[in-house]
């Protein structure tokens, strides 16, 4: 891969960050209500103690908020989102693929090899009935090849997985690594661009939007937690 395409597969991530993924983060924040919490009164009054060694409505709101804003709902909105940079990544790293359940096609950095990808987001975003679909489209693959006279080899059908390392793979993805191999984070970005830092680069890039956007959400989620306090305060405790 050329040091222009991974430049901007990096610009690509960047743009996906500021059009998707920081819009929906900062509108979560923005609309955070008390009533959006499953609340455990026994863990969270145990949490806002061990965070802030009493159980004020400040301190209750802060183990409500800190783990929502910077754990759940970016998670959940990274991977709902991104077919969306997956499809920016095929059209800079290789092609969209017209065959069903193949995301990607790319030619290998390492061997050469044209690779026919399914690209998930993280190690443990599958669950048990997805490995029979995934495993069916690379079966449909194979029957197509047949047919086609297409060289595909079973090492060429593989799964992406955007971040993460190999250890942290699922159980399920362990299982479809049994038949056809799994590419986890670093490993994946190095088949794709050649580069064995590019998922670092990648990862830092990612970052690097918030201080060239000069965005400080500090302040954003210090005003939802008093908030978020206000209203655990008007109800009496939780």
């Amino acid at each position: 891969m050329t040091e222009n395409q991974k430049s901007k597969i990096i610009e690509s991530g960047k743009q996906y960050f500021r059009k998707v993924i920081i819009p929906n983060h900062l509108k979560g924040l923005q609309t955070l209500k008390l009533k959006d919490f499953t609340i455990n009164p026994f863990l969270v009054n145990y949490l806002a103690a061990f965070l802030c060694g009493d159980t004020e409505p400040e301190s209750l709101a802060k183990a409500l908020v800190y783990p929502r804003v910077l754990g759940t709902s970016i998670n959940t909105s990274f991977g709902q989102n991104i077919q969306i940079f997956i499809s920016q990544l095929a059209e800079i790293a290789g092609s969209a693929s017209g065959i069903d359940g193949i995301d990607i096609e790319f030619t290998d950095a390492l061997d050469g090899r044209k690779k026919y990808c399914q690209c998930k987001a993280g190690p443990q975003t599958i669950n048990k009935d997805d490995v029979a679909t995934i495993l069916g489209h690379f079966t449909h693959l194979q029957n197509k090849a047949r047919l086609d006279r297409m060289d595909v080899n079973i090492g060429d059908m593989i799964v992406g997985v955007l971040y993460g390392d190999p250890k942290e793979l699922s159980g399920n993805y362990k299982n479809i690594d049994k038949t056809c191999p799994v590419y986890c984070g670093a490993e994946f970005w190095e088949h794709l661009t050649g580069d064995k830092q590019f998922y670092h680069h990648l990862a830092k890039a990612f970052g690097e939007v918030v201080e060239e956007d000069n965005i400080d959400g500090s302040h954003l989620i210090i005003a939802k937690i008093k908030e978020i306090a206000k209203e655990i305060e008007d109800k009496g405790g939780l």
